[in-house]
């Protein structure tokens, strides 16, 4: 039988195969720790769930102060692409990297959908 984190990864690659213009993603915690991953080898694990958690917690009082609801996602836009951050449940959050071509809309839809079926291994 799969381990929780073999779960998960299986999540991450259905999500990028799904959805070519995502490049890389992972599962981290609130805490900062790498939960699964699919990041390519010159993105260091700490540093992704270092940021994620830092970037879920900022979005998430962000939010709160300004009243604008419980938070959905934190999205960030480089000259070279995407970084969109979805919450999992209270526990964890779905990170992925995206390509400055992805068709957005798409991108956000299949992160919701992942990040659904995530929050039951979370």
């Amino acid at each position: 039988m799969a381990s929780r984190t073999d779960e998960m990864v299986r999540h991450l690659k259905a999500l990028q195969m799904n959805t070519p213009d995502i490049e890389a993603s992972a599962v981290v915690s609130v805490d900062g720790l790498i939960m699964a991953s699919q990041l390519p080898a010159d993105v260091e694990e700490d540093r992704v769930s270092a940021m994620s958690a830092a970037m879920l917690s900022l979005g998430d009082r962000i939010a709160n102060e300004l009243k604008r609801g419980q938070l959905d996602q934190v999205f960030v836009r480089g000259e070279d692409g995407y970084v969109v951050l979805v919450s999992i449940g209270e526990e964890a959050v779905l990170t992925a990297l995206a390509l400055s071509r992805a068709k957005l809309g798409l991108v956000f839809l299949e992160m919701k959908r992942t990040a659904n079926e995530l929050s039951n291994l979370v």
